[in-house]
């Protein structure tokens, strides 16, 4: 019903589209991330310092029936990313991924421990009968740190379909001590993969710079990585706002193989689609039918494959 009070968080019929006031609705500051996962909880992650009655930091499992705590989740995120001319950051869950057999939850922010352990940008999540426990999942390369504007730059993660690999897509520039010599290091401003391997110690399989242009979503299947942003190249270790050498345009979205090898168009720009930069695309979801996009319109950035009139979303299906 129109004008009922919620506070950053709240539950809305489908077949109604009204608030159902049966379930609590506040939350003290943003929610940024709501996951519902297969074992019956709702994962919410944000810069909260209480939701829903509960004094839950940051990252709480919620009851879908009521919208309480539900005791699933007892993380305590801390820590926020400190080095010199860091820009301001908070600690918070901003965006999570669910693996393809509903067990396992990837998990971005800005956080320096996660459940008494040493954790920064990401991690993942172990989806137990009882409660959710962090896994050894880690690298030592998301303790670096990246350029002052960006400490929080691991905005987006996806799967491989056989949870073999995870993707990620980051912002950053580049490092916070770059000397301005190449090719660039570190994992600022790239598409990268991991083994989804629960160790740590973990070294990427691939890395692909955008040559300091931002990525924010990823999405994958089984021949495909997509990633998106206002990238402007791929392949682009050897420039920094500029194409270096073997950089190849890919305004918008990239597309890789699983190896990590750019997708390319026969006029040797990057393939298999593309759309208007803008500041950036925020999410992707791969489905069975095709790639859905969601971004913005700035800059009149209403172009999604070659087609206009996209403004916000597009969707591109199967071919």
């Amino acid at each position: 019903m129109a004008g009922t009070p919620a506070g950053n968080i709240a539950k809305v019929s489908t077949f109604t589209g009204s608030v159902v006031k049966s379930w609590a609705r506040s939350a003290s500051r943003p929610v940024d991330t709501v996951l519902y996962v297969p074992n019956g909880h709702v994962l919410v992650g944000g810069k909260f310092t209480s939701i829903n009655g509960s004094g839950r930091n940051f990252y709480a499992s919620l009851n879908p029936s009521t919208g309480r705590d539900d005791g699933y989740l007892n993380l305590s995120l801390s820590g926020t990313y400190v080095y010199p001319g860091a820009g301001p950051n908070y600690t918070q869950a901003y965006n999570q991924q669910l693996s393809p057999d509903g067990r396992h939850v990837l998990v971005e922010g800005v956080f320096t421990a996660v459940q008494g352990q040493s954790r920064q940008q990401i991690f993942m999540l172990n989806l137990d009968a009882h409660h959710g426990n962090l896994s050894a999942w880690n690298s030592s390369e998301f303790g670096q740190h990246c350029s002052d504007a960006h400490p929080f730059y691991v905005k987006g993660a996806a799967w491989s379909p056989d949870q073999a690999t995870v993707y990620i897509a980051t912002t950053g520039e580049h490092l916070s001590n770059w000397s301005g010599s190449f090719p660039l290091t570190g994992l600022c401003d790239v598409a990268a993969a991991f083994p989804a391997a629960q160790a740590g110690g973990l070294d990427p399989t691939w890395v692909n710079y955008t040559g300091c242009d931002s990525l924010y979503s990823a999405a994958a299947d089984g021949s495909t990585v997509y990633v998106g942003g206002h990238e402007r190249w791929a392949d682009n270790p050897r420039g920094c706002n500029e194409p270096g050498p073997g950089a190849i345009p890919a305004p918008g979205m990239g597309a890789f193989t699983p190896d990590g090898s750019l997708l390319t168009k026969v006029n040797g720009t990057a393939g298999r689609y593309s759309r208007a930069r803008g500041f950036g695309a925020d999410d992707m979801l791969r489905t069975s039918a095709g790639l859905w996009i969601a971004s913005d319109n700035f800059d009149d950035s209403v172009t999604c494959d070659g087609v206009t009139g996209h403004a916000g979303i597009c969707f591109l299906p199967n071919s």
